[in-house]
């Protein structure tokens, strides 16, 4: 049997910015398509189901662990906000530069993660 060429794989590339922000959009993406549709879909069903389910929603998703599934979802939104920006750029042919793409790759996370706390820092302060 003829050797086959073997595709290039993790031990041939090297870990980058950008291998780590395109994994990041497709975890977020199906995070909020998972996580932020049960949540909406609970709290609709909540809200149309009367005083006491709504009252119910609201007790779990004050808890810690609600308050980390909340943050979480606005975390992840906005970093996959970030990253689709980013994307968005290089779908019209820009940003492909090493060093521009580099650093819009560490710029996207970065940013999703100021969004977020600027959020919560203004929901909280009301």
């Amino acid at each position: 049997m003829a050797e086959r060429p073997l595709s290039p794989h993790l031990q041939i590339w090297k870990w980058a910015p950008q291998m780590f922000i395109s994994i990041l959009h497709r975890v977020t993406g199906d995070g909020l398509a998972i996580v932020g549709l049960a949540v909406l879909l609970w709290w609709l069903g909540a809200l149309a189901s009367g005083v006491e389910a709504y009252q119910t929603f609201v007790g779990v998703m004050t808890t810690p662990i609600g308050w980390v599934v909340l943050v979480g979802l606005s975390w992840a939104f906005f970093s996959h906000l970030m990253s689709g920006l980013r994307h968005f750029v290089l779908d019209i042919g820009a940003g492909y530069e090493l060093k521009a793409n580099r650093a819009w790759s560490i710029a996207a996370p970065v940013l999703g993660v100021l969004f977020t706390v600027a959020f919560w820092a203004i929901i909280l302060t009301k």
